[in-house]
């Protein structure tokens, strides 16, 4: 990630941590990202480096009269430095900062079946007791996976799939 983004992120961060109110400022600045999703006119219009600036600040002092001083801010003042084409990856760096100062980790698991919610429940229990951090997981299959899982955290990925063992199997083979 870009060190611009991570700036702007960890300002919001430090900004609304320092004030108290990071669930309010998180909830909020997720809301503006979905809205710009589900009105695609939206975020092409913040995304167009044509589209003058004066434009773009009218459009979020609309749409965030009634938001938290903090994201409404701070949203002008991306518009204003040109940064708006730059949210999803800012929005998701001060997601990642904020899991981490409440002790969250968000995992992706995929598995090769449907995992019942007791077997997927006593794979995160396991995961949280070795990391000390409380887990929100997203799931899915891959059948292509042929047996076992791969887990995604941030950086970290785990492959305990069949697939996996397979392909490290292979280029092991390969290299000899």
């Amino acid at each position: 990630m870009p060190a611009a983004q991570r700036i702007y992120a960890t300002a919001l961060f430090d900004a609304a941590q320092e004030q108290e109110r990071l669930a309010a400022v998180r909830e909020e600045l997720s809301d503006f990202l979905a809205a710009t999703t589900d009105v695609p006119e939206l975020g092409a219009l913040l995304e167009n480096p044509e589209v003058e600036s004066a434009t773009k600040a009218a459009v979020v002092r609309d749409l965030l009269a009634d938001a938290d001083p903090l994201v409404h801010n701070f949203l002008l003042l991306l518009v204003e430095k040109n940064r708006t084409g730059e949210l999803q990856e800012i929005a998701r760096e001060f997601d990642l900062l904020v899991a981490r100062a409440e002790g969250r980790l968000e995992v992706e698991l995929t598995t090769a079946v449907e995992l019942t919610d007791e077997e997927s429940a006593e794979i995160l229990r396991q995961i949280e007791k070795s990391s000390g951090r409380s887990i929100e997981a997203t799931r899915s299959v891959d059948p292509d996976l042929i047996g076992g899982f791969i887990l995604q955290a941030g950086t970290l990925r785990v492959d305990a799939s069949v697939r996996g063992r397979l392909d490290r199997l292979r280029h092991e083979l390969v290299r000899r």
